[in-house]
């Protein structure tokens, strides 16, 4: 006979761990994203610097776009709106900007010589000039976050956890 596990058998505190990294990770967007929105020609301009698009009005469009699109998934995210959505689309861009970070790192290593975790540049994100090991990780630890609100079935603390059931 299989033992039957009921419904109500949850982990403490499952429900606030989810709210705190729903609200971390989506504040995060919110604020790096706005600090991007703001300045769009400091964006454009290091976005330029990683040389993955030469159309100037790609490029335009994605410094214009991106920064407003992040503020919204954030938005989303801390509201508890379609919060494993949000997470799928925030972990997609994590391991695309993590990549491209880590790509540009490796190459101005490998150019100047510096230890590798002694690299200081403004990677993009917002936040100014970063040391790049700490960027690394910290976007380590949003992705670990996108993955835990993806993996998980939310909807406590949501303003509309019925966004998706049949009416």
């Amino acid at each position: 006979m299989n033992p039957v596990i009921p419904r109500t058998s949850r982990i403490p505190g499952r429900d606030l761990v989810l709210l705190l990294a729903r609200c971390l990770l989506g504040s995060v967007m919110v604020v790096l994203g706005l600090s991007k929105a703001l300045h769009p020609v400091d964006f454009l301009k290091i976005l330029h610097q990683y040389g993955l698009i030469e159309s100037p009005v790609v490029l335009n469009l994605i410094a214009a776009t991106l920064p407003w699109f992040e503020v919204f998934c954030g938005l989303l995210l801390v509201g508890g709106i379609a919060v494993r959505g949000t997470a799928l689309l925030s972990l997609a861009m994590l391991v695309s900007f993590t990549g491209i970070v880590l790509r540009r790192a490796l190459a101005l290593h490998a150019t100047t010589g510096i230890p590798f975790c002694s690299l200081r540049f403004d990677c993009g994100c917002g936040a100014g000039e970063v040391i790049i090991c700490h960027k690394l990780l910290e976007n380590g630890l949003l992705l670990l976050v996108s993955g835990l609100l993806l993996a998980t079935n939310h909807r406590r603390w949501c303003l509309r956890p019925d966004l998706l059931e049949p009416g």
